[in-house]
C-alpha cells in the first residue's frame, strides 16, 4: 500500500549552493548529507513536515543526475512514494505490465529499500517507491 509522499528528489549542480535556498531563504534545516557510490550521487535531505526534499548532486559526469541536468536542467527529478511492502508492490506492478527500472529493491540514501518505475509508463514522471 502507498502510504504517503516520502520525498521529492531535486537534481542540482551543487548541493552547497542549493542548500542555501532551503536554509537561508526558507529557514529549513538539512538533516543529513550522504554519498551513495552505487548511484553516483551525493544527497542532502531536508525535512518538511512528514515529507522531505532530497537534493541530488552527481558525483560523476556519467551519473544519472548529471545526465538529467544535461537534458533538462536543474529541477525536480523524481517523486518518491513510501510503501509498506516494496517487494509486494513491485510484484503487483509487474503483473499489471508496468515497466520497472528496478525489478528488485536496492538500497538508497538513508538505508531505504528503493525501486524506480519507468517514466514511460507514468506520463514522463520518474517515480521512486521506497520502504523505510
Amino acid at each position: 500500500m502507498i502510504q504517503k509522499i516520502d520525498h521529492l528528489g531535486i537534481a542540482v549542480k551543487s548541493i552547497d549552493a542549493a542548500m542555501k535556498v532551503y536554509t537561508d531563504i526558507l529557514g529549513l534545516k538539512v538533516t543529513g548529507i550522504e554519498t551513495v557510490e552505487e548511484q553516483k550521487v551525493k544527497t542532502a535531505f531536508i525535512p518538511v513536515g512528514e515529507s522531505k526534499i532530497e537534493l541530488l548532486e552527481s558525483t560523476s559526469p556519467d551519473g544519472p543526475i548529471a545526465k538529467f541536468i544535461e537534458k533538462r536542467g536543474e529541477g525536480i527529478q523524481h517523486i518518491a512514494l513510501r510503501v509498506d511492502n516494496l517487494e509486494a508492490k513491485l510484484k503487483e506492478l509487474k503483473e499489471k505490465g508496468v515497466r520497472l527500472i528496478d525489478e528488485k529493491p536496492r538500497i538508497g540514501a538513508g538505508g531505504a529499500k528503493i525501486a524506480f518505475i519507468h517514466p514511460k509508463d507514468t506520463k514522463g514522471v520518474l517515480i521512486e517507491l521506497c520502504e523505510r
